[in-house]
């Protein structure tokens, strides 16, 4: 039985590739911090619903704490691993931006230091669409340069896919960086839109609608994206002996076994029809509030997932309506609306 170590088990997406895995027959070894940045409660219950099956274990301990880390690492010797946690959210890093040195910085460098020294077969790290920052050509690519973050976040994620390719040069360590772009579905994080504008919908109260509503996003159905996740495990990438082997749609360095992968829909979607999608499943309008871009957002976001399908055979396929209608029987289920 293989075994998996996934930081931030009990985040949105560390739940839903936990429970996939161990569908799949693996043993999943989490670890999680349980930081109080949204209510503690809905982490637990995630840990909680994954604790079911007698394959999970559920750690507790900050990524800063490389000693705890390292600890149970050495004890538990997985595989691979697939580093999820992390400080989150584009607007809390102007309000906080010390969270993110800690977790995202430190905390990745932590993460290398146990994979270097175990020598995983893979280790999987998650950075973010929003590393594409003031790019304007879409949709998005891999090899595209991303050197004009806008926001810290984006710019401690693109520094864990600068410390990971030094790693993965150095120690021959076979690392994949995925890049998420807009992911949603059931057990989502509050501080979400698809979460906000649900709770607003519900409740009558008013939804601030960004941009005037001129936004477009590459939504992600949250399981969809850890189909992919769960593919790219088992794609570890290879040094390649010269630049010349490297296909052109692949991302792989000529230096390192190092790869970055878009994990998207391939597709870019207005705003408002997430929200009409919304409504029409939540069976009620919404009072929406326009209001100026956010400081540091962008207008759009479009993956270009042309690696993932040439590295995996597989493609996000849920379309908006679907899962947004997913999302909404866990909200009232969940919620109790």
């Amino acid at each position: 039985m293989r075994t998996i170590l996934i930081t931030g088990s009990a985040g949105f997406i560390g739940y839903h590739l936990s429970q996939l895995l161990l569908d799949e027959g693996f043993r999943v070894v989490g670890y999680d911090g349980m930081t109080d940045y949204y209510d503690v409660r809905l982490k637990e219950r995630r840990h909680q619903n994954l604790m079911q099956n007698q394959h999970f274990s559920a750690n507790i301990g900050m990524l800063e704490d490389f000693e705890a880390l390292h600890a149970l690492a050495m004890a538990e010797k997985p595989d691979a691993i697939v580093h999820l946690a992390g400080q989150a959210g584009v607007r809390y890093s102007l309000e906080n931006p010390r969270a993110y040195v800690q977790s995202n910085l430190v905390g990745t460098f932590n993460v290398m230091e146990c994979a270097r020294e175990l020598r995983v077969d893979h280790l999987l790290m998650a950075s973010t669409s929003s590393v594409y920052g003031a790019n304007e050509d879409m949709p998005f690519s891999e090899q595209d340069k991303c050197d004009t973050p806008l926001t810290f976040y984006a710019a401690t994620k693109k520094a864990n896919e600068a410390m990971g390719h030094s790693y993965a040069h150095l120690w021959n360590l076979p690392i994949t960086m995925f890049r998420f772009f807009t992911v949603y579905g059931p057990w989502g994080r509050p501080d979400m839109a698809p979460i906000k504008f649900a709770k607003g919908i519900f409740e009558g109260s008013p939804i601030d609608i960004y941009n005037n509503g001129e936004m477009h996003r590459d939504f992600t159905y949250v399981t969809d994206l850890v189909r992919g996740i769960r593919l790219l495990i088992d794609t570890p990438p290879d040094r390649p002996e010269s630049a010349g082997d490297i296909a052109e749609w692949d991302s792989l360095s000529p230096a390192a076994p190092y790869r970055i992968v878009n994990i998207g829909n391939n597709d870019k979607v207005r705003l408002m029809d997430f929200v009409t999608a919304l409504e029409e499943h939540c069976g009620r309008e919404a009072v929406k509030n326009f209001v100026p871009m956010q400081k540091g957002d962008v207008p759009a976001t479009w993956a270009d997932a042309t690696l993932l399908r040439e590295l995996t055979g597989y493609a996000p396929k849920t379309s908006v309506y679907d899962g947004v209608g997913k999302f909404i029987a866990w909200y009232r289920d969940y919620y109790r609306v």
